[in-house]
């Protein structure tokens, strides 16, 4: 029988739901998207084993689909003991790798997408992640073979509520959010549906804040590109592809300029 309870998770309630022994938020991907946030200190607490099932549930799923490979390590701490972590990471253990073979098209896009899918489907768990791009000993792994490894996402419980040093490290290096209308450009009015597809976009993380992922909406058709083909910025273009998606209803090409497919 499910008990239930309120929580105060970002100034948001939200019902959570305790089934068994694991704990899940009820919340939809939009709820998901916006209260995310990244997350750098972990608790001592072991991820429920169930809650690692359903995310390797879903970890094959995209890999079958597209050729990937990416991974859920259940103890990854090796990769960041001992290193100066960009955004002083403590108490990290599980990872997810996002890796690919090298020729496999558009990878970092695909490995974006698949991988923030995955950090939604990690909040509805009730559970803290974080992207990390290239802050961390990427010689713990070894006999990638072909494959490149682009980045990892930490994974974990998390205190309810930022500690100090997450608070001081926000302010730090996070600018202030771009305005929205700053996110795209359009030749007429757009839909409804797009500009709650581009207010999901504003929410998505980005290497340093940056942001850098624009829509353009053009002739009734829906495009997302950065400007350049900077690696890391590619990563966050298919992260923001993954959330205009699940909010606009559709999919994107996976390229810089890629056009959206409304479903």
């Amino acid at each position: 029988m499910l008990r239930q309870k309120l929580i105060n998770l970002s100034s948001f309630k939200y019902n959570v739901i305790k089934h068994w022994n694991y704990e899940v938020i009820n919340i939809t991907d939009i709820e998901a998207i916006n209260i995310r946030c990244s997350r750098r200190y972990y608790t001592d607490t072991p991820i429920d084993d169930i809650k690692i099932k359903s995310l390797k549930i879903l970890i094959d799923k995209y890999n079958m689909k597209e050729g990937l490979n990416i991974k859920f390590i259940h103890d990854g701490a090796d990769a960041f003991r001992g290193f100066n972590s960009y955004g002083m990471f403590k108490g990290v253990r599980s990872l997810i790798v996002l890796s690919g073979n090298k020729s496999i098209n558009n990878l970092r896009e695909k490995l974006g997408f698949y991988g923030e899918l995955l950090v939604i489907e990690a909040t509805k768990l009730n559970l803290g992640t974080c992207w990390v791009a290239g802050t961390f000993n990427k010689k713990y792994f070894k006999d990638l073979g072909n494959d490149e490894l682009v980045c990892v996402i930490t994974i974990g419980n998390v205190p309810q509520d930022k500690v100090l040093k997450e608070k001081i490290f926000l302010r730090l290096v996070h600018k202030r959010s771009k305005d929205l209308k700053e996110f795209y450009i359009k030749d007429k009015e757009a839909p409804n549906w797009f500009i709650e597809g581009v207010k999901a976009v504003q929410k998505a993380p980005s290497a340093a804040n940056k942001q850098p992922v624009k829509l353009k909406y053009e002739k009734g058709e829906v495009y997302a590109f950065i400007e350049g083909d900077n690696d890391i910025q590619l990563v966050d273009l298919g992260i923001a592809m993954a959330n205009f998606s699940l909010i606009a209803g559709g999919y994107f090409e996976f390229k810089n300029m890629g056009k959206f497919f409304k479903i």
